[in-house]
């Protein structure tokens, strides 16, 4: 095992989820977000996104793999594209069905993933603008540390087993969420384990890329009216949006 890896293994495995649920637990304290906490904080979630996957490719090439064992690179295309195509659309509709289960009941958006969803995400053009650049970001460099590096990781450290490696990294990538709850847990490994099999499969990571933008980007811009307009059947005065936009 090299040091440097299981360095990186640590990191994500104890310093993410535990950051993750700090910061979580210091939003839900605060009583509303204004424009500037939003933007604050998808610029630190920019950089360290792209610091960890410098770091990676950083420590991968010193180990010489290759791009394409990082899944960055499309042995098959047709399969890759109709793939991608597919699992988007299917994320799709997951996305926009959840959303309206979940104004079909109103009480469950005094939970804590929705409350948070009103803090975080995008209110108005600049937000969304910026949001738009977060996501992108997102879903190329949480592939590449989940789908990518852990997954080869696990692979070789499993002598070749595909098994171990989807398991392995979207055991982790469930717990960089670990923020979400328990029930955000099993959602995320499901997810986790969908998409390193997809990968295992098509050889890309492509497809995970897509659907993962196309996740979050479908619930960042769709929320939060859908959540004030749940909000309103409860009480029109139940949500102020009291955010300096």
């Amino acid at each position: 095992m090299h040091w440097d890896f299981a360095l990186i293994l640590l990191f994500l495995g104890i310093a993410v989820p535990v950051l993750g649920r700090r910061r979580v637990r210091q939003l839900m304290q605060m009583p509303s977000t204004t424009k500037m906490d939003r933007l604050s904080l998808y610029a630190s979630t920019l950089a360290f996104q792209w610091i960890a996957a410098g770091v990676i490719l950083w420590r991968s090439n010193a180990h010489q793999i290759r791009a394409s064992q990082l899944g960055l690179a499309i042995p098959n295309a047709p399969l890759a594209v109709s793939t991608a195509v597919v699992l988007a659309a299917l994320i799709l509709l997951n996305q926009i069905m959840g959303l309206r289960r979940l104004v079909a009941q109103p009480e469950k958006i005094h939970g804590t993933l929705p409350q948070l969803a009103l803090k975080l995400f995008p209110q108005d053009d600049v937000e969304r603008l910026a949001f738009f650049a977060l996501v992108t970001t997102v879903a190329l460099c949480e592939e590449l540390i989940y789908r990518g590096f852990l997954q080869r990781v696990f692979q070789g450290w499993s002598q070749g087993s595909v098994v171990a490696a989807v398991i392995g990294s979207a055991v982790f990538f469930a717990l960089a969420h670990l923020y979400q709850g328990r029930r955000g847990l099993v959602s995320t490994l499901t997810i986790g384990l969908l998409f390193s099999a997809i990968r295992a499969w098509t050889g890309t990571l492509l497809a995970c890329v897509v659907a993962h933008f196309v996740a979050d980007i479908t619930v960042g811009m769709l929320a939060p009216g859908r959540l004030r307009a749940g909000l309103a059947k409860i009480d029109p005065q139940a949500y102020e949006n009291k955010s300096d936009t």
